[in-house]
C-alpha cells in the first residue's frame, strides 16, 4: 500500500442493538403453581383456572427477582391470574414498582378442560391432548379458545405495551401459552412451536413497530444451581 492509498475498510461484528425506539419485552413465565387434583378443582377467575404458586414457584419467583434486580425496567405487567402477581411480587418489591394488570395476556382459555383437568388429560394421554399437538390447535378441546382469537388478543396486548414504552424495557409476567403464541407470531412458526417454556423462565421479544424479533426463549440460567 502506498502512502497516499486509503486503508482498506474493515467490517467488524457488533453486539446486537435493538432498532431505535424499539421496546424490549421480557416475557417471564409464572413460577410453578399448585398441583392439580381431581378432588379439588382450581378456582376459576372469568372462566380461567387460578391456582396459587406452589412452594417451588415462590422460590423461582425469588430467583427471577435476583436475576432482574439490576435491570432497567420501565414497568412490570401481570395478568388477572394470581400466579403471575405472586411471581412478580419479589421483583416489584425490590424495584419499588407497582405491577400493572394486562387482562389480555391471561392464559389461553381451555374450555371444558379448565380447573386443572388439562394437566390430568395430558398426563394420562387423552386422545384430544394428542390432537392438540398434531393439529396445532387449542380448540380441539370442547369450548376452548380458538387459535385466531388467542393470537389476536396476545398480539393486541403486546403491541399496546410496546407502544406505551418506546425505547424501554418491560417485564411481563404471563403464561406458557401466551409466551408460545407471542414467539410464534414473531417468528411465523406453527402456533404451538414454542410451547414448553419452563416455570420462571425468561424469553425476550423486541418490538419495533410491525417488526417483532425473537431474542431469547426459555432462559433458565437463574434457576440452575
Amino acid at each position: 500500500m502506498t502512502r497516499n492509498e486509503p486503508a482498506e475498510p474493515e467490517y467488524p461484528q457488533y453486539r446486537y442493538q435493538p432498532p431505535p425506539g424499539a421496546t424490549r419485552l421480557l416475557l417471564i413465565r409464572h413460577g410453578a403453581s399448585a398441583a392439580a387434583r381431581a378432588s379439588e378443582p382450581f378456582p376459576l377467575v372469568d372462566g380461567h383456572g387460578d391456582p396459587e404458586l406452589a412452594p417451588e414457584g415462590h422460590d423461582q419467583a425469588k430467583r427471577v427477582a435476583d436475576r432482574l434486580a439490576t435491570a432497567e425496567l420501565a414497568a412490570l405487567y401481570v395478568t388477572t391470574l394470581r400466579r403471575t402477581a405472586q411471581t412478580a411480587a419479589p421483583l416489584a418489591e425490590r424495584l419499588g414498582l407497582v405491577p400493572r394488570v394486562e387482562p389480555d395476556l391471561r392464559e389461553v382459555h381451555l374450555g371444558e378442560w379448565e380447573g386443572g383437568l388439562y394437566r390430568r388429560h395430558v398426563a394420562e394421554g387423552h386422545p384430544l391432548a394428542r390432537r392438540i399437538a398434531e393439529e396445532q390447535r387449542w380448540d380441539v378441546i370442547p369450548g376452548a379458545e380458538s387459535n385466531e382469537a388467542f393470537a389476536g388478543r396476545v398480539h393486541a396486548a403486546l403491541a399496546r405495551l410496546a407502544a406505551a414504552h418506546p425505547g424501554g424495557q418491560v417485564a411481563v409476567f404471563t403464561h406458557g401459552g401466551v409466551i408460545g403464541q407471542a414467539l410464534a407470531l414473531a417468528s411465523r412458526a406453527a402456533p404451538l412451536a414454542f410451547i414448553g417454556a419452563d416455570n420462571g423462565s425468561i424469553s425476550e421479544l423486541v418490538v419495533a413497530g410491525e417488526r417483532w424479533i425473537v431474542r431469547r426463549f426459555n432462559d433458565t440460567a437463574h434457576l440452575d444451581d
